[in-house]
């Protein structure tokens, strides 16, 4: 299996192709571009796109799709049923369970709800995780996003689908760098406190205007932070660091 990776400069999201280089053929995973490094190496390699698989419909991740369409017209786009509707291009649905083939190579869809309702991860192979935006290196997606669910939604997608991988597995998030399930089960710091070996913070803060309990700010993978917080009537929420102020100063 190989796998390249191109990263989006502006928002630090990732596409990748994954090939499977004894049939020569591929799959894209997400489309927020720069895609042309990505199009050329399937030319120059005389792969064959088989589909694209789209982890969510956020903009970041779809940006570059009419120009792969454009390369290779009538190539499947699949993503989960709850976001087809936002993504005029799609034309077939990805369901938890789900598994798409690519010459040898196959890859699982499983569904990760949270930062949206829809989000999908795919296993390769049962060796690499591609985690969209619910999981990232040392981060966790946030759960305010448009299309969002729930914070109890993110921790069981993390914690009971994505981190119960075997501990070698090689995660592929959305954005910035690679990792793997035993790193993130070492020193993801919002991990860290889930499994119990760090205490939750007890500070009080205003996140998004309203009063609120800061549990944890840790940083996130555009270098900013991301907070997890707890409302007066005891709901968790992950919220973006910025929009958190503690002792009459932001955050992040």
């Amino acid at each position: 299996m190989i796998v390249q990776r191109s990263m989006n400069s502006q928002w630090l999201s990732n596409t990748y192709l994954v090939a499977d280089d004894d049939t020569r053929t591929a799959v894209m995973v997400d489309a927020g571009g720069p895609v042309a490094p990505l199009l050329e190496l399937i030319e120059r390699e005389r792969y064959e796109l088989v589909s694209v698989l789209l982890t969510h419909h956020h903009h970041d991740h779809i940006d570059g799709l009419a120009e792969v369409l454009a390369a290779h017209p009538g190539t499947p786009v699949l993503i989960h049923p709850l976001e087809r509707e936002l993504v005029p291009a799609a034309t077939g649905e990805l369901v938890d369970g789900q598994v798409i083939s690519c010459g040898s190579l196959t890859l699982e869809a499983l569904h990760t709800p949270g930062h949206t309702a829809g989000m999908i991860s795919l296993l390769a192979d049962g060796s690499d995780v591609f985690t969209g935006d619910t999981l990232f290196r040392g981060s966790v997606g946030g759960v305010r996003a448009p299309g969002h669910t729930t914070y109890a939604d993110l921790r069981h997608s993390i914690m009971d689908r994505l981190l119960a991988l075997a501990p070698e597995t090689r995660i592929h998030p959305g954005h910035t760098e690679p990792s793997t399930v035993a790193d993130e089960l070492q020193s993801n710091p919002f991990v860290r406190i889930w499994r119990g070996l760090d205490p939750e913070g007890t500070r009080a803060c205003v996140a998004l205007g309203q009063p609120a309990t800061l549990i944890l700010l840790a940083r996130d993978y555009d270098g900013g932070h991301k907070a997890w917080v707890r409302w007066p009537d005891g709901a968790d929420d992950i919220v973006p660091g910025s929009r958190v102020t503690l002792e009459g100063e932001a955050a992040s």
